[in-house]
């Protein structure tokens, strides 16, 4: 296995896996081709795939916005998991963000999605008890829930 930084050539097998990982909250504009293109542009050091031969086994989508770092995406194929895969992934954004002056960083995650927030929970990712998350569409946006 191999981790590097992700490029934009990888948005089609990237996607495939996202699109087969139970719990992964996509959409049709920040997940589409124009839109990964558009933020790997913005965050060309922090997002990385594990590749297996020829196939992306994994992939984390990483980035920030100056202040704060934020792990949009991360997934790893069915059949890999359970061999640091994940964490590995992990450990390289996290370690590119410290790179770019990042001092906190913030997942978000379905409630209803167990194994997500296991691997979450392990890594010390915690719930902030004095923050509630909101979010404002301003564009129709079609939700892919996998």
């Amino acid at each position: 296995m191999q981790i590097r930084k992700m490029l934009f050539n990888d948005y089609d097998k990237v996607y495939t896996l996202w699109l087969s990982t139970p719990g992964m909250g996509l959409n049709d504009i920040d997940d589409s081709e124009t839109g990964i293109k558009k933020y790997l542009h913005r965050n060309p050091d922090t997002c990385f795939v594990a590749e297996k031969g020829n196939e992306i086994i994994g992939v984390v989508l990483s980035g920030h916005d100056g202040r704060r770092g934020l792990v949009y995406h991360m997934a790893v194929k069915a059949s890999e998991r359970k061999r640091g895969i994940a964490s590995t992934l992990l450990e390289y954004a996290i370690k590119s963000l410290q790179k770019e002056g990042i001092v906190k960083v913030y997942i978000m995650i379905f409630k209803n999605n167990e194994t997500g927030n296991g691997f979450w929970e392990k890594r010390g990712f915690t719930i902030p008890c004095e923050s509630i998350y909101r979010a404002r569409e301003i564009a129709e946006i079609k939700h892919i829930d996998t």
